[in-house]
């Protein structure tokens, strides 16, 4: 293994055990995606199969667009204490005057808030399809397991959570405050949701073609993101504090 990936694999490793010593993240990333579960599925069993067509896609679409809400703001919260925090517990000078790079801390930071946020996310959508499977009207259950709609959930779980915790990490990084920053991100992650709450409740009509090309755009953005932010990440500003 190079230098860098031990250097990245380090914070990374560092990450997931301040996580399981923080009560509020704990909290957060099981909150969040048990509430995000409980909802849906509340809403998937009430529906009846002599609804209207309309009605059924503004139901599912509902249920479905609460699945996209855990990659939206589970690792906005995360994200964005992931520098403040580090300043406030005292930590933060330490690890950047290692010979560690930005692009090294920034990738590790990410990773340990990326693989947890997606293994919650598609756990989630696991047990919802399941439960539609089981429980669900065949009309339904035939409408969840549409195509286009489960390439939507696929698709848009990872590079949502990409924009959230770029977005978090950058207003982390320009931040001195963790409520202030917790709240900010929050805010951040909510726009790229947005254009794909109208695919869930088909304003916009999902297709393959649509999901593939919106996902395109959305993973070009992350792209631009992630230089932005490593371009603005001032490690003398965070060692300093100025």
């Amino acid at each position: 293994m190079s230098s860098s990936r031990r250097r990245v694999s380090a914070i990374v490793r560092k990450e997931l055990r301040d996580y399981r010593r923080n009560r509020y993240v704990i909290l957060t990333m099981a909150f969040f995606p048990l509430l995000f579960v409980i909802l849906p599925t509340i809403q998937l069993l009430l529906i009846n199969a002599s609804t209207s067509n309309a009605k059924l896609d503004a139901h599912i679409g509902i249920s479905l667009l609460y699945m996209l809400m855990i990659p939206a703001m589970v690792p906005s919260v995360l994200a964005a204490y992931s520098v403040v925090g580090e300043r406030e517990q005292g930590t933060l000078e330490p690890i950047l005057t290692t010979p560690i790079s930005r692009e090294e801390f920034l990738i590790g930071k990410a990773l340990a808030i990326l693989v947890p946020t997606l293994v919650i996310a598609y756990l989630v959508f696991g047990i919802f399809l399941g439960v539609s499977a089981i429980f669900a009207e065949p009309e339904v259950a035939s409408a969840i397991f549409k195509g286009s709609r489960l390439l939507v959930q696929l698709l848009f779980t990872p590079l949502l959570a990409g924009w959230s915790i770029l977005a978090g990490i950058a207003i982390s990084a320009r931040s001195f405050d963790v409520r202030a920053a917790q709240q900010l991100g929050v805010i951040a992650s909510l726009p790229p949701l947005g254009i794909v709450a109208l695919m869930s409740f088909n304003v916009i009509t999902p297709s393959v073609t649509l999901a593939l090309g919106l996902a395109a755009g959305l993973l070009f953005i992350d792209v631009l993101g992630w230089r932005a932010v490593a371009a603005l990440f001032d490690r003398e500003r965070l060692v300093t504090g100025s």
